[in-house]
This record gives structure tokens, C-alpha cells and sequence, in this order.
């Protein structure tokens, strides 16, 4: 997968030059974090880490991600309205893991007193890597699908012009044309803007729910604000501001501050530390409301490790797609193998050849962030410390992908700019929403890529671990 920046890489004055100029154009796009000094301040902000070059993707890897995109939206809508599938999947899971036990609970709670809401919006991203084969051909494989906060839709709104700024300067023009545009922030919002325009009520607004630090508010601001473009208000607002502020009407209609709200936009509460006993009753009253949720808990409960895991058996796309059998089989192909670790003959199976070979897997827990995932020597104690717990049944094994690494320069700030040996992971940002039964939009809206050095085995760009990109097609 050359792309021929190999010469460029190699002089150190000439890369010091360009990363200067690449981060001054970062900064004047608004490729933005707020400092971990002041998080919950844009007093000082600085730009957010991303590579000097963009780096090689496979052209019909990235068509092969966005053609699966719309058969990934109708899966998690189809999981997400499965009351007895995710309860027969994650009946294992909520016995050991006490945050999706309670996610679980708001779940029955919700389907017991009958779902308020009729119409449902999911803006997802399905995370991918290049798994390199013996034979050198490459395939595309699934890590990780999020349903819930997807985030970094507005900064890769704005890099594809960083890139194509450092290309020009080297006089590479033909090269420049080759990134592609890519605007997820405004397909995000346009899912959105539908979901509250379904709703129905035109003084509703759109209530964001953030946390307090929130370094990320930039690429928050990017939805905020094609929102506005259509005079949609977007209030933000923490969990503890709806236990103090937040009510229902006698027709469960949700109300912020007095206003009336149409669209929850979750961009907190994916972690267990994001919940007090104060922000779990938040969430319930949220969940009970007849306001659009992104995501509504069964769609969060549908982007679990664990579902993940139990849609990779045999037969059960089928089960969920019927009559779909082109969707099933492009779905089926982005599949790496997974393997469930409940207590049982398959799990003992599946730990068995996890400690015999530990470099071909990784063990997943059921958590959203990442830096979660554990491997290697660490995986292999924490599978002997869990061989006879019921524990066990809270995590996932699946085989580790193996992509070709490729040498980039990552720019930090606060760090030189170095060449490293790369890899990166493609997300596809995924927009549905159902009214009822009837799906009325069901579409992919751009995609982001991050790129990280080999030696770190996890965590993304918030986790402070991978960095921004974006795909040279090759």
C-alpha cells in the first residue's frame, strides 16, 4: 500500500517546515480540542492531534465500508426493537456487569410502562481495520460498531482541507485532488433535523446532553451549528441540570427549563462513570419521555461487545434480516471471528485458545471509550483470574486484526513531530430514522480515520492515543 511520502519523510528540516505550517492550518479550519488543564474552558484551546500526510486506505476497502453502512443501520434498528433477543443475549452479561445490568433495568422499566416515543434516530459508526492476509491481498473487518456518541463527525469535517493545504505546498496538486470531502457533521445533523421535524412541534428544541469537561466541544459545536443553519435550537445541558430542571407532562411529553424538547442527543453516558444515583433517575425520566432519543437504551444495549459477538453465530442475520440475503452476506463478510466467554464448554473452548495463542486475540469488556481492551501477557492473567468466575461472562474474546503498518508523521501537541511506524482504523458514520414502523432515511454521511503508532494496541483520539486522518485512496 505505498504512497510513494517515503522520500518526504526521510528529511527532518523539510517535515519541521511543514508541520508548522500544517498546524497553523489546522488551527485556522477549527481543527480544535480544549487543553486537559481547562476542559471546561475555550479560553485556551489548542489543535487536535492529527498525522502530517494522510494515509493509504484500499479504494474498495473504504466503497466496501460505505456500501455495508445502510445494511448496519437496519441491523441495530432491527437488535434494538428485539425486546427477546437482547434479553436471551445479554442474560449472561447483566448478571456479572453492573452498568449494562442498570442500562437493562431502564430498559424493562421503559418496555413495561410502554414506549412513549415513535420515532426513533440512530447515528452510529462502524469502526473498521485492513486485516492483511498471508497472500498480501487485504480485507475489511469490523471492531466495533457505536451506537451511542459517535463522536469526532465535525473535526473530520474539517481536516480533509489541513491535508490538501500540505500537499499544495510540496506542489503536489494532482495529489491534493485525490482527498476526499467529507462532511459527517452535516449528515449528522440532517439526521437530526428529520427526527425533530417528525416530531412535530416547531418550537421544540434539541436538548444535547454534555458533560461539564468536555475537551471535544468543537466537534460537538459543528452539529450545534448546522442544526441553527435550519433554526433548529440546541440546548446543552448535563444529566444533573435534568434531575433539577427536567419534566414530563401528563402526555410524557419531555420538558427542559420550560421548554418543550423533541430530539435527546446523547453525548455522555456511554461510561460507568459518567452516572451518580442522581444521573441514573436523569436518564430514566429521559428514556420514559416521547422525545426522539440518540440513542434510545435498546439501541445503546445494541451496540454492546456482546451483541456483537452473539450476531456473528450462525443463522442469527438471517433471523434478524429476513429476506435479505445480499445485506446478510455483505454484513457477514466484515465480520472477525468472536467468540463468547459465558460459562460453558464454547467459552473453557475459547479461553483455551486465547492462552495457547495470545497474540491472535483480544479480550473486550463491555464498555464504549476505549483503552478498555486488554492483550497479550495482561490478556492471558485476566483470563486465568476469570477461567472459573462467572465474571468471565461479562467480556468477549475475538481475533485480533493484523493490518500493514506504513510510516507517517503524527503531530502533538507539546511533541516533535517523529516518523513512526502506523496503522489506522476507517469508521463509516451511519444516519437512520424510523417513524413507527416505516424507515424514512437510511444513509451513510462521511467517515473518519484515525491513525496511531503500532506499539499502542488501543484507545482512539480522546483516549489521547490515535490521531486524526484521513484516507489517501490507493
Amino acid at each position: 500500500m505505498a504512497t510513494g511520502w517515503g522520500s518526504l519523510l526521510q528529511d527532518e528540516q523539510q517535515l519541521e517546515e511543514l508541520a508548522r505550517q500544517a498546524v497553523d492550518r489546522a488551527l485556522a479550519e477549527g481543527v480544535l480540542l480544549r487543553t486537559s488543564q481547562a476542559p471546561s474552558s475555550s479560553h485556551v484551546v489548542s489543535y487536535a492531534p492529527f498525522t502530517l500526510f494522510p494515509s493509504p486506505v484500499p479504494s474498495a476497502l473504504l466503497e466496501q465500508a460505505y456500501a455495508v453502512q445502510a445494511d448496519f443501520n437496519l441491523l441495530v434498528d432491527a437488535v434494538s426493537q428485539n425486546a427477546v433477543f437482547l434479553e436471551q443475549t445479554l442474560s449472561s452479561t447483566i448478571k456479572r456487569d453492573s452498568f449494562t445490568a442498570r442500562l437493562f433495568d431502564i430498559h424493562k422499566q421503559v418496555l413495561k410502562e410502554g414506549i412513549a416515543q415513535t420515532v426513533f434516530l440512530g447515528l452510529n459508526r462502524s469502526d473498521y481495520m485492513f486485516q492483511c492476509n498471508p497472500d498480501g491481498t487485504t480485507a475489511l473487518k469490523q471492531i466495533e460498531i457505536n451506537t451511542i456518541s459517535a463522536s469526532f463527525g465535525g473535526l473530520a469535517s474539517r481536516t480533509p482541507a489541513v491535508h490538501r493545504h500540505v500537499l499544495s505546498v510540496l506542489g503536489k496538486t494532482k495529489e491534493a485532488a485525490k482527498i476526499l470531502s467529507n462532511n459527517p457533521s452535516k449528515g449528522l445533523a440532517m439526521g437530526i433535523a428529520k427526527a425533530w421535524e417528525l416530531y412535530g412541534s416547531a418550537n421544540a428544541q434539541v436538548l444535547l446532553i454534555a458533560q461539564e469537561k468536555e475537551r471535544n466541544i468543537f466537534d460537538q459545536r459543528a452539529i450545534e451549528n448546522e442544526l441553527l443553519a435550519r433554526n433548529i435550537h440546541v440546548i446543552r445541558r448535563r444529566f444533573e441540570d435534568v434531575s433539577e430542571k427536567g419534566s414530563l407532562d401528563q402526555d410524557r411529553r419531555l420538558f427542559m427549563d420550560g421548554q418543550e424538547v423533541a430530539v435527546v442527543y446523547f453525548r455522555d453516558g456511554y461510561m460507568p462513570g459518567h452516572y451518580s444515583l442522581q444521573n441514573w433517575e436523569a436518564r430514566l425520566l429521559l428514556e420514559r419521555s416521547c422525545a426522539v432519543k440518540c440513542p434510545d437504551i435498546a439501541t445503546q444495549l445494541a451496540g454492546t461487545k456482546k451483541v456483537q459477538q452473539e450476531l456473528s453465530r450462525a443463522g442469527m442475520l438471517e433471523s434478524l434480516l429476513p429476506g435479505q440475503p445480499e445485506a446478510v452476506a455483505r454484513l457477514r463478510a466484515t465480520f472477525a471471528g468472536l467468540y463468547s466467554l459465558d460459562l460453558g464448554e464454547e467459552g473453557d473452548q475459547a479461553i483455551t485458545k486465547a492462552i495457547a495463542a495470545p497474540s491472535c486475540f483480544v479480550l473486550k469488556p463491555q464498555r464504549e471509550g476505549g483503552g478498555n481492551n486488554l492483550y497479550g501477557e495482561e490478556m492471558v492473567q485476566a483470563l486465568e483470574r476469570l477461567r472459573d468466575s462467572e465474571e468471565r461472562a461479562s467480556y468477549i474474546l475475538m481475533e485480533k486484526i493484523e493490518p500493514e503498518p506504513f510510516r507517517n508523521c503524527l503531530l502533538r501537541p507539546g511533541s516533535p513531530a517523529r516518523v513512526i511506524q502506523c496503522i489506522s482504523e476507517l469508521g463509516i458514520f451511519g444516519v437512520y430514522v424510523r417513524e413507527g414502523k416505516t424507515l424514512v432515511m437510511n444513509k451513510h454521511v462521511g467517515h473518519l480515520l484515525r491513525t496511531k503508532a503500532i506499539e499502542h494496541a488501543d484507545g482512539g483520539v480522546a483516549a489521547g492515543v490515535a490521531v486524526l486522518d484521513n484516507p489517501y485512496p490507493v
